[in-house]
């Protein structure tokens, strides 16, 4: 490869030192907005690399796990600061790299800061409880104890958010961390490690390894001193995941697809559910395990609804994420571009009725970038593709429907349970849907796509192995209950 000499090399982070990999090998990261521009280069890391950043993490985790938890999270509330110095930095490179637009990659960014803090002050919450004990004369109580070393894989569609809401809990509670993210997005997530590295935590608490998830993931998944996995992506890689880490006894934790439905009943505020429908189903370029992709709606306001969002659609500005007014970027590779276009493609041949959008924009400047034009659906339905796979972009699935029993069947009737949201102001509505809706997140006249940082996230079904992220609900799955006996001789 003939290295561009204005372009950054990025390079691993093991044992506080910023190194190349042992083979020397790198990759250009490609912006997906022009692909003639390269962000940064990344390491191409090998086992032996990987190996090295987890023996490491090994050996410092046991002074680190010997910290107070609010020694722990002073080191959160550093790197928090640092991050919010950087806000306009790493969101500019967080749109350069994953193309989505600088407002909210600068809130994505924010919201990194928001998380850091938070789990810093969790350090100083209750890590246990105090049990009667059948022995008059004896004390019994819990403690919260660290996993040890936890491989975190994070995927590209949040470079920032992601990793920190798994990097955050599970050091605030005592482990050492080595991060593999990805490759697509690995510049963004270099910058992140800067603020960890300059916060001067211990050398070896936080290590930070960029390579080929065949290489890099998959070393984690089978090495013997990583006692738990956090992983976020695709539901097939992550089944693979779980097979792994189960195999050798390690913890693991997935977060996986979604298929996700907004139902849209009749006596809902239209222009509320097309503005949350817009918003939650095409912001990001639809690259989000919440955005929305299937619109139930009732057949009495179907053709009201539907004509709002498609005006409403056509107004969107697509174009470079970096511009102002710019609504919607790129897809975040060519191969996500592909994959968006295919699944078009499977709507058109399976018999849905394309109202608008559908093509890859090819006009002027975007031509070099990965640009597809938002896309909406009519006359699906619940068993085609487009309807029950998660195509991972700006694509709208409308369904027509009788009734808020059959919504509600149709809503569920998908291998995912991520998020879903309901528009409506019957509060009968809202009670059976909250009940029946088998999702972990469940809204009512909000989008689909959101969930706050001290709420816990997750899916049921194939979205997720049924445990969860953020909020006070991370502490299970980052550390292991130890219950102490206690008895005076």
């Amino acid at each position: 490869m003939v290295l561009k000499t204005d372009v950054k090399i990025f390079l691993n982070y093991i044992n506080g030192e910023w190194v190349e990999s042992t083979n020397s090998e790198v990759e250009a990261s490609i912006s997906p907005a022009n692909r003639d521009e390269i962000v940064g280069y990344i390491q191409k890391s090998s086992i032996e690399d990987l190996n090295k950043a987890v023996e490491t993490a090994s050996v410092a985790q046991k002074s680190w796990r010997k910290l107070s938890g609010a020694e722990r999270g002073s080191y959160l509330y550093k790197v928090a600061d640092i991050l919010e110095a950087r806000i306009d930095d790493i969101a500019e490179t967080m749109t350069r790299e994953m193309g989505k637009t600088l407002p909210e990659a600068k809130g994505e960014t924010a919201r990194g800061v928001a998380i850091l803090r938070y789990y810093a002050g969790e350090g100083m919450r209750k890590v246990g409880d105090v049990i009667p004990s059948s022995d008059a004369g004896a004390l019994m109580f819990t403690s919260r104890v660290p996993l040890g070393v936890v491989g975190v894989i994070t995927p590209w569609n949040f470079p920032v958010a992601i990793p920190i809401w798994k990097i955050a809990p599970a050091l605030v509670y005592g482990n050492a961390v080595v991060l593999k993210p990805a490759q697509e997005t690995a510049v963004t997530a270099a910058k992140v490690i800067e603020c960890f590295a300059d916060a001067k935590l211990p050398n070896g608490i936080i290590n930070f390894v960029t390579g080929r998830g065949t290489v890099i993931g998959q070393g984690l998944i089978d090495h013997p001193q990583v006692n738990g996995i956090t992983f976020t992506g695709s539901d097939e890689v992550g089944k693979q995941v779980g097979l792994g880490a189960l195999s050798r006894g390690a913890k693991y934790q997935l977060e996986m697809g979604g298929k996700n439905p907004v139902i849209v009943a009749e006596d809902a505020d239209l222009d509320l559910a097309v503005e949350a429908t817009i918003s939650g189903g095409l912001r990001s370029t639809g690259q989000k395990c919440t955005a929305t992709s299937r619109v139930i709606v009732h057949k009495d306001v179907y053709e009201t609804f539907k004509e709002k969002l498609v005006s409403k659609v056509k107004e969107i500005k697509v174009g470079n994420p970096l511009e102002d007014g710019v609504w919607m970027g790129p897809s975040a590779s060519e191969s996500q571009l592909n994959t968006v276009l295919s699944y078009i493609e499977k709507g058109k041949e399976e018999g849905a009725k394309l109202l608008v959008g559908g093509n890859r924009i090819v006009d002027g400047e975007l031509a070099n970038g990965f640009y597809v034009e938002p896309t909406v659906f009519d006359e699906v339905k619940n068993d085609m593709t487009i309807a029950q796979e998660e195509i991972f972009g700006p694509v709208l699935a409308l369904i027509k429907v009788d009734s808020m029993e059959e919504a509600i069947q149709v809503a569920n009737d998908v291998k995912f349970g991520l998020s879903a949201s309901l528009f409506t102001t019957n509060i009968q509505k809202m009670l059976d849907f909250m009940s029946d809706m088998d999702a972990g997140l469940v809204r009512i006249n909000a989008e689909s796509a959101g969930v706050e940082l001290q709420a816990p996230f997750g899916g049921m079904k194939q979205s997720s192995s049924h445990s969860r992220e953020q909020g006070q609900a991370a502490i299970e799955f980052f550390t292991a209950i130890k219950t102490m006996f206690v008895k005076g001789s």
